[in-house]
């Protein structure tokens, strides 16, 4: 049942930009390592780049185990399932690279997510994923369910942080800087967040 895709246009663009979540999935090259698997959410942090090309914002947390795979091996996929209208499942396959606040690239990748205010969430990175392999599959099993909006808590929380109080925080949890299988996370301190000109 499942169809494999060239590039990510028309109709299966349409269907990644309509849904309110997604799911990321990364691993260590150690086999014995932690695989990680995250959720994605707040309309307006995911961007179709180009047909090959998809970026989302990532945000303040607890952890930075996408950002230390990443940088390790590059190896990600992301999953977008239908809770409402015909049941479908894609997933792009591809290579991840986290840029970081202070690259030269930060400004121009800004531009792709107009409706978010940065300053609110606590940013540290745009994840940039190249698709090499693009599928989707039936998503029969895949439960309805409705979307009412997103949660106010992540901006409520992280909109009270100045850079350097954000740095602070990251300094203080356990697996930013180092993952939970002991990677390079994320890079600290925390470069200070462009403001717009």
């Amino acid at each position: 049942m499942g169809k494999s895709y060239e590039r990510i246009d028309g109709r299966l663009r349409a269907f990644i930009e309509a849904q309110h979540i997604f799911f990321t999935a990364t691993a260590p090259l150690d086999g014995g390592g932690t695989v990680n698997l995250s959720p994605k959410g707040l309309d307006g942090s995911f961007a179709v780049l180009d047909e090959l090309t998809v970026a989302y914002l990532d945000f303040a947390g607890s952890n930075a185990e996408t950002i230390a795979h990443l940088r390790e091996n590059g190896r990600i996929t992301l999953m977008w399932c239908a809770f409402d209208g015909p049941p479908k499942i894609v997933r792009v396959h591809g290579r991840g690279e986290p840029v970081f606040r202070d690259d030269a690239r930060w400004a121009e990748l800004m531009g792709y997510f107009p409706d978010i205010e940065p300053t609110l969430h606590g940013l540290r990175a745009i994840i940039v994923v190249t698709a090499e392999q693009i599928r989707d599959t039936c998503g029969y099993a895949v439960p309805f369910m409705t979307y009412d909006e997103d949660r106010p808590l992540h901006a409520s929380r992280f909109a009270r942080e100045s850079d350097e109080s954000l740095d602070v925080y990251f300094q203080k949890k356990e697996h930013i800087a180092t993952s939970i299988d002991g990677l390079p996370g994320l890079p600290l301190p925390l470069p200070p967040l462009a403001r717009a000109e």
